[in-house]
């Protein structure tokens, strides 16, 4: 597996293992986690136009689509019922994302991420028990709770 940065031609693919990524966590029991339109085309868009938005591909074709976002993220401002284990520079990883086709692609993200930066932050919405173990199996500990 490779991570490359995403590019406008990508959309399609992403949009699609968007869709493909939605159909696990129903069929995992997490109903809430992007409901509805999100996320968006404009959202991707975004992403890709600011230089955050990457693809993970195997033999040469796209599987996985995430935002690596370098801090501050103002969604991470102020934390509940917790706090940030320290308050150096981080990156942050959001929105990850597979058709389902290869196996291990979200630690391979992770790892990837945290090589860019050796501090990452990350959430997921409280039904995605997956993303929950993946995150605690790759040693990340609950610091509170974020909106």
């Amino acid at each position: 597996m490779t991570v490359r940065p995403a590019n406008i031609s990508d959309l399609q693919s992403i949009m699609t293992i968007l869709d493909a990524a939605k159909g696990i966590m129903r069929s995992d029991g997490n109903t809430e986690q992007w409901s509805g339109a999100y996320p968006s085309v404009e959202v991707i868009l975004h992403d890709i136009e600011n230089s955050y938005g990457y693809v993970i591909t195997d033999s040469s074709r796209v599987v996985a689509y995430f935002a690596f976002i370098p801090s501050p993220e103002p969604t991470y401002a102020c934390i509940y019922n917790g706090a940030w284990l320290d308050d150096s520079p981080y990156g942050v990883v959001h929105r990850i994302a597979s058709d389902g086709s290869v196996k291990g692609v979200g630690a391979f993200c992770i790892n990837w991420a945290y090589g860019q930066c050796g501090h990452l932050r990350i959430d997921t919405h409280g039904d995605n028990v997956v993303m929950q173990n993946l995150v605690r199996k790759l040693g990340f500990v609950h610091c509170g709770t974020i909106h």
